[in-house]
């Protein structure tokens, strides 16, 4: 059975500016998280990992797409609302193991809600999941600005917590996320969207 995704109310004095956005405010959300928290959301959604090189997206994204924004805005996108979701780039961590076929264990996606198609550098709100099962909350409490009870957690719903709710700054969020999708979208050069050094995107994604 799937989990629903929970958004907590903002902790910060004043409120995090993206935290819950203005419906008309155009905006890049990046979404991620471990695998295992992602497929409580998603338990019966299909991974086209062998053949990622010729898919996109994997078919999870547009779903965590549509989760997230319906978690954010209260409502389902509307196809009638040009820009109203729009997934442009995702994030695969992948693991390297003894099996015949590459997996990973991280996952994100990018989407944009009405930002319009020539602009390069929108801004951007990074949501981060958090795997509270696993180790009981530990690594949520750690990196979060708020305490976590597991139990609240474990079984019932999926903690997403925007950036300004983190330990972490995201002082280059906006940058990492629009060099990312102009990358993809664009045909962008890694070496000209991060010219000081040359990145793997599993590094700019942990940076």
């Amino acid at each position: 059975m799937a989990l629903p995704m929970f958004i907590p109310p903002c902790v910060c004095t004043p409120t995090g500016q993206y935290h819950f956005p203005s419906p008309d405010l155009p905006l890049r959300i990046q979404i991620e998280g471990p695998l295992t928290a992602i497929e409580k959301l998603l338990p019966h959604v299909e991974w086209k990992l062998p053949d990622f090189n010729d898919l996109f997206p994997q078919p999870a994204g547009p779903e965590l797409a549509k989760l997230t924004y319906k978690a954010i805005y209260g409502r389902d996108a509307s196809p009638d609302i040009p820009g109203d979701l729009l997934v442009q780039n995702e994030h695969l961590g992948w693991v390297l193991d003894k099996r015949p076929e590459r997996v990973i264990n991280y996952y994100g996606v990018t989407f944009d809600h009405l930002v319009p198609a020539d602009d390069t550098d929108p801004e951007v709100l990074q949501i981060n999941i958090s795997e509270v099962e696993d180790d009981i909350g530990v690594f949520a409490n750690k990196y979060l600005l708020f305490s976590v009870d597991p139990d609240e957690f474990i079984g019932k719903k999926v903690l997403a917590t925007p950036r300004c709710c983190q330990v972490r700054k995201g002082t280059t969020d906006r940058k990492r996320v629009n060099g990312l999708t102009n990358v993809r979208q664009r045909g962008w050069k890694m070496d000209d969207v991060f010219p000081a050094k040359k990145k793997t995107e599993s590094n700019l994604n942990s940076a």
